[in-house]
């Protein structure tokens, strides 16, 4: 008798689906498609709104529209998929000794020190911008993009850069494309791949550099645990946090974390964060591995998944 497949992990409809580089371009190419589809939803939206309100509101219709050609796909091949192949489970529980809660507590501390570690190299890229004309125009037009995303509504800000975009790009970018590439190279390169497809996604070279660190944190996050819900934590934490702060009226001028304090301290504080990143990773590499994989759970194609009915005992 085949066994039923229990809906009991978060995004089980795409499991079966397991795309390596080859599916992970393909995966662009149906995400650029879903772009477009927010463009024309966009366009029909400015023939009945303002266009304050478009910048206001929109996005929280056209942020999900750009996921939704590749999540119809990947479901599509999951299905087809699912009969005959092993699939592997998006979201994990993997956490050691620890539990759930205290690696959620861990991974906000670790979120909130990366932030300062990674804060120096980002603020060294902005330096190299700026010894280019054409690049610091690129940038200053870019930075009014974001705040018009950030800066305006705060309950539809918050929902799109702090909700939506940790659910839909994990599931992208950790749940799809590292899952995938995990099965199919070693760990190390597949983790640089997935946070270098993360970086170009963005499609700017002023998040790239910050979006492929975090995107290697998140990639050994869900090596270790397996857990989207993990990776979704630091990227809510790291993307609401700059939702708030652009909406405090003091320290919405301030790009860097460099600027907000002296040097002395902003050093100090850094190098803290550090030492607080380190220990946090350290943590989370004493978690055993099961798999060569990582600690992603196999899930048998329904041919093998069968149950064997126990006979009554014997009185």
């Amino acid at each position: 008798m085949a066994r039923r497949i229990k809906n009991y992990d978060l995004y089980s409809g795409h499991a079966w689906y397991v795309p390596g580089v080859k599916g992970m371009f393909g995966l662009v190419g149906w995400f650029l498609l879903g772009a477009l589809l927010g463009a024309v939803v966009q366009s029909i939206m400015g023939l009945f709104m303002s266009q304050q309100a478009i910048l206001d509101y929109g996005m929280i219709v056209v942020y999900p529209l750009q996921f939704l050609p590749a999540m119809v796909y990947a479901a599509n091949q999951s299905r087809k998929n699912m009969l005959f192949d092993p699939g592997y489970q998006l979201d994990n529980r993997h956490f050691g000794q620890y539990g759930m809660g205290i690696m959620i507590l861990v991974t906000v501390l670790m979120t909130f020190a990366s932030m300062f570690a990674f804060d120096l190299p980002n603020y060294w890229n902005m330096q190299l911008t700026n010894q280019s004309s054409i690049l610091a125009k690129a940038y200053e037009m870019f930075m009014e993009i974001m705040k018009q995303m950030t800066g305006g509504v705060f309950w539809s800000s918050f929902l799109v850069v702090a909700i939506f975009a940790p659910i839909f790009e994990e599931w992208l970018c950790r749940g799809m494309v590292l899952r995938g590439l995990l099965t199919k190279m070693k760990p190390v390169w597949a983790i640089v791949i997935s946070a270098l497809f993360f970086a170009v996604i963005h499609a700017n070279p002023w998040q790239a550099l910050n979006a492929f660190l975090i995107g290697l944190l998140m990639g050994y996050v869900y090596y270790k645990t397996g857990s989207l819900i993990l990776t979704m934590v630091i990227h809510f934490v790291n993307n609401g946090t700059a939702v708030i702060l652009s909406n405090i009226e003091s320290l919405k001028d301030y790009e860097y974390m460099i600027d907000m304090m002296d040097r002395g301290t902003y050093y100090t504080v850094v190098a803290v964060s550090v030492i607080i990143l380190a220990a946090c990773l350290w943590l989370f590499s004493r978690i055993r591995v099961e798999n060569p994989w990582g600690n992603i759970d196999r899930i048998p194609p329904a041919d093998e998944a069968v149950t064997v009915e126990s006979e009554p005992s014997e009185e």
